[in-house]
């Protein structure tokens, strides 16, 4: 298997991104004490916009080194990093819970959130390759 330094690299991304996934959590959880779920909110905005501005960086310079970096940075750290999984399991136990109202704002904040996001970082990755 020739590809397996790209494995590890996936893994280990995937691995510190979990990491700092969890970090977020316990922060947020420090000083926020509703149950509205705003870690997994928070994680998947800078999430988003990490990885469109990786992904932008490294389509815009092919060579450099966030483009030989792609696969430790955007398959593993954002995919450790951010929770579709978790937001969509969170939309469906509050709305289980009887909190429809507040899994309808759940989805209505968190996706144009994330996409704005992601917006911001493909701009950004634009703005500096331009300088």
């Amino acid at each position: 298997m020739k590809s397996w330094p790209i494995y590890l690299a996936v893994g280990a991304g995937s691995a510190l991104g979990a990491v700092c996934r969890m970090w977020v959590g316990l922060a947020v959880a420090s000083f926020v004490t509703t149950s509205f779920p705003w870690a997994t909110l928070m994680v998947n905005v800078i999430g988003s916009w990490l990885i469109a501005r990786f992904a932008t960086h490294a389509s815009l310079h092919e060579h450099g080194r966030v483009a030989r970096l792609h696969p430790f940075l955007v398959a593993g750290f954002c995919g450790g990093f951010t929770t579709f999984s978790l937001f969509s399991l969170e939309a469906v136990t509050l709305v289980s819970d009887g909190r429809a109202g507040w899994a309808a704002l759940y989805v209505g904040i968190s996706v144009p959130t994330w996409l704005g996001a992601a917006w911001l970082g493909d701009r950004s990755a634009r703005r500096a390759a331009a300088q």
